[in-house]
This record gives C-alpha cells, structure tokens and sequence, in this order.
C-alpha cells in the first residue's frame, strides 16, 4: 500500500517545519476575530506556532503572527493567545501523543 504523503507547516516563531498535526493554529476570520483552532479546519487566514510556550513567546516579542495573519494584533488580543494557549498546550500534547501511539 502507498504511503501518505504527511503535509508539513512552518512554525512562525522558530522557522522550523513540522508536520501539520504536531502544530497549533492560530487562525483570523473573516470577521478579524483571531482565535486557536485546535481541529486544523475553521475558516480563516491560519498561522502555525510549535506546542511550547516559548515559541509562543518568540512570536508575540518579533510580532510574527502579525505578519503571518496579516492584520496588527493589539496586546490584549496576544494576552488573551497566551492565556488560551497554555489552556489548551497540555490538552495539545495528550492529543500529540495518542496519535504517535496509533
């Protein structure tokens, strides 16, 4: 049987390319809200940042998701990321690895 092809995603903060499942999006609507998409699949301008909080950190200090998404995100916007991001980082990394497991 022929193998998948695994679609890879650059991490916005690091620049490192990762597949796609092993990153959290950060995503724009239509509407402006930015928000994360644990699920890979809401409508909207996406950006992908590795699980860590690091790297989250990275990208609020060089302003990447603002380039990435396109659009200046205020400091209450990044606030409210870092506050949802390590939210949902551990539910992120048990999700992670159930499906190393499989």
């Amino acid at each position: 049987m022929k193998q998948r092809k695994v679609p890879l995603r650059k991490c916005v903060a690091c620049q490192e390319m990762m597949p796609k499942k092993e990153l959290i999006r950060v995503v724009r609507a239509q509407t402006g809200e930015i928000s994360i998409d644990l699920t890979g699949k809401k409508p909207g301008r996406g950006a992908y940042l590795c699980g860590k909080v690091s790297c989250f950190k990275l990208a609020k200090k060089t302003k990447a998701l603002d380039r990435a998404l396109k659009q200046s995100v205020n400091q209450e916007i990044y606030d409210q990321l870092e506050q949802d991001f390590i939210d949902v980082q551990d539910e992120f990394l048990v999700a992670k690895e159930l499906a190393d497991e499989q």
